[in-house]
């Protein structure tokens, strides 16, 4: 009931926010940092373009995501950034970019695409009708569940891993970028 009650308080003042003008300060506490909206660009382009998913952007093109990436259609990436893939174990990381490995590989990209554009009011809303959790399918097929921890969304994998939502919102013409700060691993992949 707890929880419910934060997801409803944390969409009620996003919707403010957004409706009345409210401060930054207050948009930054509900929904973490809220980017620009770039009909121009695709997922693809916007992570290779965003200066921080550099790592991101040469692991889309060795697994040859690109073309997914690039094409109409609605997906939600939770895009690790710099900072989280240098979380990551660095011989995996290296093992995972070789193109031999492009399967294990895109298999783990893919496990941060949802189908579908949710927006982080979307996933608050889902969270609320949730009582504070709720689960996404990823195109790599297996799920991935949210919650909240105070004003943050969090992201579990089967593993038990979690990613917070760092930057919310960078839409793009096919879908809706959100940073996260760690790489989460499908649990049917054999990942460290």
């Amino acid at each position: 009931m707890k929880d419910l009650l934060k997801c409803q308080l944390a969409i009620l003042l996003t919707l403010l926010f957004f409706n009345f003008g409210q401060s930054q300060e207050v948009a930054m506490a509900i929904v973490p940092r809220i980017t620009h909206i770039d009909s121009e660009h695709s997922i693809a382009k916007g992570a290779r373009e965003s200066g921080i998913h550099n790592t991101l952007s040469k692991a889309i093109k060795v697994a040859k995501l690109e073309e997914i990436l690039d094409n109409d259609g609605a997906f939600t990436f939770f895009a690790p950034s710099d900072e989280a893939f240098k979380k990551f174990p660095q011989e995996k990381l290296k093992s995972l970019i070789k193109s031999e490995n492009i399967k294990e590989l895109r298999a783990l990209l893919t496990y941060h695409i949802v189908a579908g554009n949710f927006s982080a009011s979307k996933i608050l809303s889902a969270l609320c009708r949730g009582n504070g959790v709720a689960t996404f399918t990823t195109l790599q097929g297996t799920k991935i569940t949210a919650t909240i921890d105070g004003v943050d969304i969090v992201l579990t994998d089967g593993h038990g891993n979690s990613a917070k939502i760092t930057k919310a919102d960078t839409n793009q013409c096919n879908g809706v970028i959100h940073v996260i700060d760690s790489v989460i691993k499908p649990s049917k992949v054999a990942l460290p």
